[in-house]
């Protein structure tokens, strides 16, 4: 059955990542995600349903549009896989149950955010304001209101620290040294990975940063690289792999 269920959650989750793709490119765009529907970038060709199937579309048109065969981005089948993994990845970790659901529905916005901030360079407040709320009824589900005071209470701490960051960052630099998305941003994390977590991770996110940003400047020479793309893997990495304070206290002492 493990089997079976696995399969199952992969391709609910590659079939989401399809969608993730649309809203992250729309939404910050203020287009619709209704219409048009799905087509072509470079032809406007609409895509019939052979041509909307998550993955294997890709594969079975090798990679090249039906009409105009002009080549797709590798990037949206593989964004779709990565999708289907960390779907899989929260079912095993937790099976079906109510961390499930809150696993899914946090890396679900993250991952819209990966994809919106990095194509627009925007955060829409849309993703976080519906990811916050939906996280918070979850775990409201799962340990009542106490604790999910207490889990507010870290998406506030962390949001304020993002912000005082922000805010030296700019009086060091003497420009905007942080969208305030990111800042938004923090608040989800905090409600879900707590303000000790919310913290480091932007330092994992720095250090994930560095090499890719130096990549991404020696190709194309530009100085304005998003951050929350960066932010948003390191958060699900503290996530999935549950990396806790007491396990960066063990390791900064050691």
């Amino acid at each position: 059955m493990v089997i079976y269920y696995t399969i199952v959650v992969f391709l609910f989750g590659i079939c989401l990542g399809s969608f993730y793709n649309v809203v992250g490119y729309r939404l910050p765009k203020e287009e619709s995600l209704i219409s048009p529907s799905s087509h072509c970038t470079k032809c406007n060709h609409p895509l019939g349903a052979s041509e909307l199937v998550p993955i294997f579309s890709y594969l079975f048109l090798g990679g090249k549009c039906k009409k105009c065969k002009e080549k797709i981005s590798l990037f949206y089948p593989v964004f779709e896989l990565i999708t289907g993994l960390l779907f899989v990845i929260s079912y095993w970790i937790f099976g079906f149950s109510i961390e499930f659901a809150i696993a899914i529905t946090f890396i679900s916005v993250l991952l819209i955010v990966i994809i919106s901030d990095y194509q627009t360079m925007i955060i829409p407040d849309e993703t976080l304001i519906i990811g916050s709320i939906a996280i918070l009824i979850e775990q409201f589900i799962q340990s009542g209101l106490k604790e999910t005071c207490v889990h507010l209470a870290g998406g506030i701490i962390s949001f304020t620290i993002m912000f005082l960051i922000k805010k030296l960052g700019d009086f060091l630099f003497k420009k905007e040294s942080m969208g305030g998305g990111d800042i938004k941003l923090m608040f989800l994390f905090g409600i879900v990975i707590g303000p000790f977590m919310s913290t480091i991770s932007i330092f994992i996110a720095a250090f994930i940063a560095l090499p890719i940003s130096l990549v991404i400047l020696m190709k194309k020479k530009e100085n304005i690289i998003p951050f929350g793309p960066f932010l948003s893997i390191a958060a699900i990495l503290i996530f999935l792999f549950q990396i806790d304070s007491n396990f960066v206290i063990q390791l900064l002492t050691k």
